[in-house]
């Protein structure tokens, strides 16, 4: 045993435990400090103080805990806990929450040993290791700054509408009191652990799991054969195996074999490393342009290796291209390479499942009607899933049972960004617990959740572009292939949408665009952040800078002759509406600070994009909200939307605020899984654009109605007016709506040092302008990393060579340069208040610009992302 004080009691823990961190949330139940990539100790997320000091738990030995003094959050005095709460939610420095924890628990080492003397920039170093995928860093510093001053700004609820303020549930997500799925712990719960596929393409000839059940703590281990249903989920296509059986044949890394239940996780683990399994190992396909040529199918009981195909033209490219050199035009031709990308969210994979008795309530999390008893046995799963029906969909075929039988329940998870779309550890999970009618938790290691999700698509992009003398686009022809991965996911679309997006929000009159998903046996890859958008403008703002070269114009004054303006046709025909105007007034909003840079002889480079919201492509979407006026005075706003970070559960209190004319104090929000509102997937920013459409409509109803207590008034926004790419019409609206920001880089000439980014965001109407700067100040960390350092490359054998959060190269704090937001708001004529998102549109132009700086800077024209060669660390650093 391990003797040791913890928040100023002694304590007694078993010595067994691989870490200090396993002690505390396994044995002695302290839940602020988060797992995020145990046993690295490279995300910061479980910092506590060890004698005074700041240490990362899962790197912390029980031997160096013996006798040592050990401070969490937990043991923080109530006032100093509500200091830093209060001052982290009024700047606006979490989003998730997952990570901040250990951050307010470096920031109170800095300060106890600092003061008032701690800088930002010594604070910026210090954070270094501490990791936040979503803000940036910017209102952290900020609120870091405010704490060691002796500050405490006044955290204030927002009103309606376009006013600023705090987060819903900031204070309680930032001292870790507000539980994720990993901090659950019903009675008589056991884990889950996977096998994972040992090769990317390889015959499964058996399968020996006696090892494993041999193990004391283990329970049981499950195969294909215990698979009462289908096999198979999926977005789109249900193509997607929850086992690879004997007999089948694995994919890639990521597919799971078996899965181990125990007593606990670490038995768990063990003994699913214990599972032979014997192999026919076949070479695996992992170049998409060599794929897709072979009859060779890559993907076990597959056909073909083309996912999907999406074209459109209009005019003559070819001709067009042709002429522009004899009229006195120019011509540039270039091919184009992004790369895989992982997601990296803080918060790795989890899912509870609690089996329910007949005649037992539902242990919602939530206060919400539809908890009541029913006939039937039940299966509650806790899921941090971005589309919690779909993931009760296919939970309900896998176990071949009807949908009533699985209730969902959303717990807002630690960040997604499009990587927890699929299900990853969900089917499993709810079958064991289903099968051994006991509560089961499967919650991935950074390892296994490296292997098994979804990464942003690499894609190779060949384009012709032709201008007149003067600037103005003539003619497109771009040629795309992305390497999909095995399953489907929801790649087809992805390049879907580069193909729509691939001319920019720009008018050229002449275009022709084919976009190939592959199928190969690398990673899967699926939605993330951009959604094809980002890789498309990074070619597409690369032809059109080397154009203005040729051309003798600026940057800024080549965009501005070719932007998009009401009635022109974009890309794949759309007859723009007023929407539009937001390009445009980017382009103004900019202006000054990039001929101020360009002035003071700056290196700098600008980037202009367009990124739809909404899914659109002729898809019939509809979202519903309820309204509900309890008799304890209170408001329920109950939606069907994934809280990841993005604020949507503030979103829907300021639209009711707005609407219904009360304080943000009065209302709980509330994520009904126990009524289908029909929302789907949250991506794409449709949580706030249909989220604030369909809470409206329910708010007017009940005013309407009078507004009575007891009565569900509900309400709904629909958008189904859009056609799809492949619909054959000449004028297509393929989205409703549009968002757009023009990003400024500049790199100071002497240190070749990136020194500032100014990113002005159309955002139609900022709901709530303090999360709008966050989630800008946060794209433009991840547009940053996406140029210049990040990736997640396969080997030859389809294995990922990334096994560590460090080994991503995300960018630190103290490496991040400076971020001026301007948010501009073009309201769009079709969304409630003329909203327009900017969770997605945030980092499509960032790459654009920062290789237009960089060509400033040394003269070479960049098209291979990320752009800086990481083996340099030095030039890399400096870059950063």
């Amino acid at each position: 045993m391990t003797e040791f004080v913890l928040n100023g009691a002694p304590a007694t823990a078993s010595g067994e435990h691989e870490h200090l961190l396993a002690a505390l949330r396994d044995e002695l139940g302290v839940m602020s400090p988060k797992d995020g990539c145990a046993p690295s100790g490279q995300c910061g997320c479980c910092t506590v103080l060890v004698d005074g000091k700041a240490r990362v738990a899962c790197q912390t030995s029980m031997e160096k805990t013996e006798g040592a003094e050990v401070l969490t959050l937990e043991g923080v005095s109530e006032v100093e806990r509500q200091r830093m709460s209060e001052t982290f939610a009024a700047f606006g420095a979490l989003q998730c929450g997952f990570c901040t924890p250990g951050i307010l628990m470096r920031t109170k080492s800095m300060i106890d040993k600092k003061g008032s003397a701690l800088t930002r920039d010594g604070a910026a170093r210090l954070l270094g290791g501490n990791l936040c995928r979503c803000t940036g860093y910017t209102k952290i510093l900020d609120a870091v700054e405010s704490l060691a001053a002796g500050e405490t700004p006044v955290a204030l609820n927002p009103k309606g509408v376009g006013s600023r303020g705090v987060k819903y549930e900031a204070e309680p997500l930032s001292l870790g009191d507000r539980l994720f799925i990993d901090d659950m712990v019903p009675d008589g719960l056991l884990h889950g652990a996977f096998h994972l596929a040992g090769h990317a393409r390889a015959d499964v000839l058996a399968i020996d799991t006696s090892a494993a059940e041999a193990v004391p703590g283990v329970v049981r281990v499950f195969t294909r054969a215990d698979v009462p249903g289908e096999l198979r989920s999926g977005l789109i296509h249900k193509d997607w195996p929850i086992f690879i059986p004997v007999g089948g044949r694995t994919s890639y890394t990521g597919d799971v074999l078996a899965m181990v239940v125990a007593e606990d996780r670490p038995t768990a683990r063990r003994a699913a490393e214990l599972i032979e399994v014997s192999y026919n190992v076949l070479a695996p396909f992992t170049n998409p342009l060599e794929v897709v040529k072979s009859s060779e199918d890559a993907v076990w009981e597959l056909d073909g290796n083309v996912l999907s195909t999406s074209t459109y033209s209009r005019g003559d490219a070819a001709a067009a291209l042709g002429s522009a050199a004899e009229s006195a035009g120019h011509v540039v031709r270039q091919t184009f390479q992004t790369q895989r990308i992982d997601h990296a969210f803080l918060e790795p994979e989890s899912t509870l499942a609690v089996p329910v008795a007949a005649g037992e309530e539902l242990p919602l999390t939530n206060p919400t009607t539809g908890a009541e008893a029913v006939d039937f046995n039940r299966l509650m799963v806790y899921t941090g899933g971005q589309g919690i029906w779909d993931d009760r969909d296919d939970i309900a075929r896998i176990l071949d049972v009807s949908k009533e039988v699985i209730v969902t329940e959303l717990v807002s998870n630690g960040g997604a960004f499009g990587g927890k779309e699929d299900m990853s550890n969900q089917g499993q999970t709810a079958l064991a617990a289903w099968l051994l009618q006991r509560p089961v938790k499967t919650t991935f290691s950074r390892e296994e959740s490296f292997l098994v999700h979804t990464k942003r698509h690499p894609i190779q992009m060949a384009y012709e572009a032709a201008c007149d003398a003067e600037g103005k686009l003539t003619a497109l022809r771009v040629r795309m292939i992305g390497d999909s991965g095995p399953y489907a996911s929801v790649g087809m679309k992805v390049l879907e949408r580069a193909a729509g997006h691939a001319s920019g929000p720009y008018v050229v009159p002449n275009i022709d665009v084919e976009a190939v998903a592959a199928r190969t046996n690398n990673s899967v890859c699926g939605a993330f952040r951009g959604f094809g958008a980002n890789q498309a403008q990074f070619a597409m703002e690369g032809v059109l800078d080397r154009l203005a070269e040729m051309v003798g114009i600026s940057g800024w004054e080549i965009r501005n002759r070719n932007v998009v303006s009401p009635g022109v046709v974009w890309g794949p025909g759309q007859i723009m509406d007023d929407g539009c105007l937001g390009a445009q007034a980017c382009l103004d909003a900019i202006s000054p600070a990039y001929h101020h840079a360009v002035a003071d002889g700056k290196a700098v480079g600008l980037g202009l994009g367009l990124k739809n919201s909404g899914l659109g492509n002729g898809f019939n979407e509809v979202a519903r909200a309820v309204v509900h006026f309890r008799d304890d005075g209170k408001v329920e706003i109950r939606h069907g939307w994934t809280e990841m970070g993005q604020g949507v559960h503030t979103v829907a209190l300021q639209v009711a605020v707005e609407e219904l004319g009360v304080t943000a104090e009065e209302i709980e929000v509330i994520v009904d899984s126990t009524r289908d509102l029909g929302d789907g997937q949250t991506t794409g920013s449709r949580g706030t654009l249909m989220g604030a459409g369909s809470v409206a409509d329910a708010c007017r109803n009940a005013m309407a109605d009078g507004c009575k207590v007891g009565i569900d008034y509900e309400g709904e926004y629909r958008i189904d007016w859009t056609n799809s790419l492949n619909d054959g019409l000449e004028n297509p609206v393929i989205h409703s709506t549009f968002g757009y920001a023009a990003q400024l880089v500049i790199i100071n000439r002497e240190s070749g040092v990136i020194e500032k980014v100014v990113a002005a965001h159309d955002v139609g109407r900022a709901v709530n302008p303090l999360l709008c700067e966050g989630q800008v100040e946060g794209s433009v960390h991840m547009g940053l990393g996406y140029a210049l350092s990040e990736g997640f490359p396969c080997d030859a054998d389809g294995v990922p060579v990334n096994t560590t959060l460090r080994s991503l190269d995300i960018i630190r704090p103290k490496d991040m340069p400076d971020v001026e937001v301007i948010l501009v708001e073009s309201p769009d004529p079709k969304s409630p208040y003329g909203i327009k998102g900017v969770g997605e549109i945030g980092l499509v132009p960032t790459a654009g610009a920062v290789a237009a700086a960089m060509w400033e800077f040394d003269g070479q024209w960049r098209h291979e992302l990320p752009m800086v060669n990481m083996a340099n660390r030095e030039r890399a650093e400096a870059w950063a």
